[in-house]
């Protein structure tokens, strides 16, 4: 199965992509999840399996599969993950 990347700008073949790297920073995590759950809302496959036990919210799965590192994500160029100083 194709399906498109986080912006939605080149597609990505699941069965040969790599895990996304880690993220640590919890800003990060909640900005791609928050991303990923947008495109859950507007009709896109999830990419892990959904259990009955398992969450149902939308929300929540964005974040289990961020967590699993299945949703592919990019940064924008000179991002170093620390913020600005003033």
């Amino acid at each position: 199965m194709v399906d498109t990347d986080l912006h939605g700008e080149e597609p990505v073949d699941e069965a040969s992509a790599e895990l996304a790297p880690a993220i640590t920073s919890r800003f990060l995590f909640v900005d791609v999840a928050a991303q990923r759950a947008k495109q859950l809302r507007r009709g896109a496959l999830a990419r892990i399996e959904r259990h009955a036990a398992g969450p149902h919210k939308l929300e929540r799965i964005a974040m289990e599969e961020v967590r699993q590192r299945v949703i592919q994500y990019t940064l924008p160029t000179g991002y170093d993950g620390k913020g600005e100083s003033r």
